[in-house]
């Protein structure tokens, strides 16, 4: 350069920095590229990076299970396959929308035009059908159709069916509770939802997600009821056969542990099966036995005579004037349907008496009736884990007219549910304690954790223990012989309960209708040691309307069964049975000093059998004892009746009773047996008898 001229030396400088200011403007502009590539747009790109080999999943959180108490599973949820397109990727690879939702509609069974128009869609996702069998999955997968593709989602699924449906409700596709226990543990049983990141290939397939490693992280809350899936079983069967049997409209069965207060049962019918619940009408999916209020009629006389017995306004012995069957209140009167002179309130427990009862509720006055049944909770909602529970309705004392008072003591003008009624008689067979019903034994996490756990809770002392038991044991005449619920009593142990057959108001006309009624029987056993509380309510029966009759035979089966499968040993020839027979005696003795105090000379009779006025359309049973099979049937017959004989010989015993009042064309139970049994004879002089008698087997009904 220095061998250059001047000026061309000049020229060479200038194109050197010249060269060099582009250089260094072109390493300046590098450097702010790459500063907002890596700096200023680095999140951005880095997501869009992200976009073509991540995949975020949105994780629906696995839904707890939900067990009865023995750990048997009663609503679980499974995996299974739903089908799901890509629209956009569909047609870039040369797919036919058309034609593939033809193929897809023949195969999943839906409509084809909804479909298409999903798959015309410039979506990135749609839903085909959701939750298909494996044998579906398994065939689109063959199709191998452009970008429709499978994934896997959790199912709710109830694997016992009908059984217990309406206590766990159900979930709906996408597994949000709507009803029962999936509604009111919703936030227990679902879980968290949330979205994590995982690596896809080049078809979008996930490859890895080491947040999907651990499924426990999403899963929700496993719960355990206090229902034995075997005697919810029992109830759900025995309360089915009785509303087919006297077509009735509903009805409902509660069973209870009386100590803590645990439901071991709670049926209803009509039922539906929770694994499709669309295939019901809403009045199926109803849980009767927590939401429907009905006016429980005599079941409730034990209550006002318990609290009557506390306040100490009557006396166990006490006689009451029943007024020979009708008593004037106000305008309007009051009857029994079979009246009597005088009773004690054992004998007006026994035989029903309405007018007993309200003479012995007005002994405690109005406040005083009104705070007895609220302490045995009527009037509001027992607490229980379910949603839609109804508190019954129990207006205040000071609204009550004439009638009101005397009508409320012996259950009309009030009402209350099926779990009601169960709570309130286990006060009486626990010894006076008012427990909290519970269907919520444990909830466990993910890890096995218990979180939750319930105990029996008392609320409060209803009445003292001693009189819980005096109104126990006078319970026990109600299934006894003569007893308006024989029906109800089971062999081998003693029963304590209570029948109430209640008409229906009439919210059209006013009043009570004269063809609808509500059948019902609460009651314990065994009577010296309770086990269970059972509550059965049958809702408008057509073809008998007697709780003895419609829902005694209910509570019977149920608690034979239920007895058994809890090993509760038979009381027959052991110490229940003394203790039925010291009542006896007892009874016996009250009625001889009655009997003494009115200057009888003579002993007083025994305690006649319980009878019913005749209704319209009903016919007394005749006395069939002693008489040979075909005299029996004959009987019957003109009466009206019919009969199912059981054994040979002469008739030893019959269900109902004689004198009994039961509907017109009836059947009634004859039981006989060979007549040297029945009428003391040796057995070879019974065989010229039987040469002349006619058996059961020759005998048509």
């Amino acid at each position: 350069m220095k061998n250059l001229p001047p000026k061309s030396r000049r020229w060479a400088k200038v194109r050197i920095a010249l060269l060099g200011t582009l250089l260094m403007a072109f390493a300046v502009a590098v450097m702010h590229r790459a500063w907002e590539l890596q700096v200023d747009r680095a999140p951005a790109l880095r997501e869009m990076a992200e976009e073509q080999y991540l995949r975020r999943i949105r994780l629906a959180p696995k839904r707890g299970t939900i067990y009865d108490r023995h750990g048997a599973e009663l609503a679980v949820s499974v995996d299974v396959d739903s089908v799901w397109a890509n629209p956009r990727a569909l047609r870039e690879n040369g797919g036919d929308p058309d034609v593939i939702a033809g193929r897809l509609s023949r195969l999943l069974g839906v409509d084809r035009e909804r479909i298409a128009r999903r798959l015309h869609s410039d979506r990135y996702f749609v839903w085909i059908k959701r939750r298909i069998t494996p044998q579906l999955a398994a065939r689109v997968r063959d199709l191998d159709l452009p970008g429709v593709r499978l994934e896997r989602e959790a199912r709710r699924f109830y694997p016992n069916r009908q059984l217990a449906s309406h206590v766990l409700g159900f979930a709906n596709i996408d597994g949000v509770g709507i009803e029962g226990l999936e509604l009111s543990l919703e936030e227990r049983l679902r879980g968290d939802r949330r979205v994590v990141p995982a690596i896809r290939d080049r078809r979008g397939r996930v490859v890895f997600s080491e947040q999907l490693l651990d499924d426990r992280a999403a899963q929700g809350d496993d719960v355990t009821l206090t229902l034995d899936r075997t005697i919810q079983r029992i109830a759900e069967r025995e309360l089915a056969l009785a509303v087919q049997t006297f077509e009735a409209k509903a009805g409902s069965v509660v069973v209870m542990d009386p100590e803590s207060g645990e439901i071991l049962a709670l049926a209803n019918y009509p039922t539906f099966d929770p694994n499709d619940p669309g295939d019901s009408p809403a009045s199926h999916r109803r849980n009767r036995a927590v939401t429907d209020r009905f006016e429980p009629g005599s079941t409730v006389k034990p209550f006002t005579v318990a609290a009557a017995l506390a306040r100490g306004t009557i006396g166990p012995e006490q006689l009451i004037d029943c007024e020979d069957g009708a008593m004037q209140v106000d305008e309007y009167v009051i009857h029994d349907t079979t009246p009597h002179e005088e009773l004690t309130p054992a004998q007006i427990l026994a035989y029903s008496s309405n007018i007993g009862t309200a003479k012995i509720g007005g002994t405690l006055g109005r406040r005083g009736l009104y705070r007895a049944f609220r302490r045995f909770g009527f009037g509001e909602e027992t607490g229980l884990e379910l949603p839609g529970e109804a508190g019954g309705i129990l207006r205040h004392f000071r609204r009550w007219y004439e009638m009101d008072a005397a009508t409320i003591s012996f259950g009309q003008g009030m009402s209350s549910t099926s779990v009601q009624l169960a709570t309130a008689m286990s006060a009486i067979a626990n010894g006076g304690r008012l427990v909290r019903p519970r269907l919520i034994g444990q909830v466990r996490d993910a890890n096995g954790a218990v979180v939750q756990e319930t105990h029996p809770e008392v609320r409060r002392r209803v009445v003292p223990e001693r009189v819980a038991r005096l109104v126990g044991d006078m319970l026990t005449a109600v299934t006894g012989p003569g007893g308006t619920a024989e029906e109800a009593a089971i062999d081998g142990y003693l029963v304590a309960g209570k029948t109430g057959t209640a008409q229906k108001a009439d919210y059209v006309s006013g009043g009570y209708a004269e063809d609808r009624w509500l059948a019902s029987f609460v009651g314990f056993v065994p009577a010296e040691d309770p086990r269970l509380v059972i509550s059965v309510v049958v809702d408008e029966p057509v073809i008998a309307h007697y709780g003895g009759v419609v829902a005694g035979p209910v509570f019977r089966r149920v608690g034979e069964q239920a007895l058994r499968h809890l090993g509760v040993p038979a009381s027959t020839g052991g110490e229940a049975l003394a203790d039925h027979a010291r009542t006896q005696r007892r009874r016996r003795r009250m009625a001889r000093r009655i009997a003494r105090e009115r200057g009888d000379t003579e002993e007083a009779p025994p305690t006649p059998a319980v009878t019913r006025a005749i209704m319209p359309g009903e016919v007394a049973v005749p006395d069939l004892e002693g008489m040979t099979a075909r005299r029996a049937v004959v009987a019957l017959n003109e009466a009206g009746l019919r009969a199912t004989l059981e054994g040979h010989g002469v008739v030893r015993s019959q269900l109902p009773a004689a004198g009994q009042p039961i509907p017109r064309g009836e059947r009634v139970r004859v039981i006989l047996q060979p007549a040297y049994a029945a009428v003391g004879r040796e057995p070879e002089d019974a065989l010229a008898l039987a040469a002349t008698e006619s058996t059961a087997e020759g005998a048509t009904p």
